[in-house]
């Protein structure tokens, strides 16, 4: 960690973590950004993560990972792509619905597209009925965290997916958008979870259809 970011609630390991994650991508990216890019990206992720997260703990390694996202997106708005389509996933509290559609969708898709997820304000953690539920399908969500949206992961998609989110939702002129209407499974229990969880899926597999990715 460099001498430039400082709190006052950091553990020495935490520090540490911080340090590795540091490396771990400044060897990820090396050659399409500089240190300082990927120290403020890692920075400013894990300020995003810090008052919120169920399990301080995971904070550095929740951090690591959406700052890799965000630089990924970053490469491709900036013109260096692998030619995979991205497509992002949006709710409210990126907790339930978008994390059930993004599972579907790398589970479907595979390595062919790459799928995202975000929420205007993103929850604590995931949501356990539509953990449960989906594990029923044979996918695991349960790794995965609640984020926010920010502009290059925006600029990056190639389709903008919202659910519920409203006028929250952000509009970029040019972007894709498709809006699904379908319940919010915050409150209901795994069986009131399945239908919304099976509608999810049936729209996944046409968003796949539609950009001419295989689905598995």
């Amino acid at each position: 960690m460099t001498e430039t970011y400082k709190r006052d609630d950091l553990t020495i390991d935490q520090q540490l973590a911080l340090a590795t994650a540091t490396r771990h991508l400044g060897e990820e990216f090396a050659g399409t950004f500089g240190a300082q890019t990927i120290e403020r990206f890692l920075h400013a992720s894990y300020e995003e993560f810090a008052d919120k997260a169920a399990v301080v703990n995971f904070l550095p390694l929740m951090a690591e990972r959406f700052a890799r996202q965000r630089l990924h997106a970053l490469a491709r708005v900036e013109g260096k792509s692998d030619g995979r389509p991205i497509v992002l996933f949006l709710c409210t509290h990126n907790a339930g619905r978008s994390q059930m559609a993004l599972g579907f969708f790398q589970h479907l898709a595979g390595q062919n597209a790459v799928a995202w997820s975000g929420g205007t304000e993103f929850a604590g953690e995931i949501n356990p009925a539509a953990v449960a539920s989906m594990a029923e399908r044979g996918i695991d969500i349960s790794a995965e965290f609640p984020k926010p949206w920010t502009e290059e992961i925006i600029r990056a998609a190639d389709v903008v997916v919202t659910m519920g989110c409203g006028d929250a939702c952000p509009i970029f002129p040019g972007k894709r958008y498709e809006d699904w209407e379908i319940d919010d499974p915050a409150g209901k229990t795994v069986q009131d979870v399945r239908p919304i969880r099976d509608e999810i899926e049936r729209r996944v597999r046409a968003l796949l259809a539609g950009l001419g990715v295989a689905a598995r």
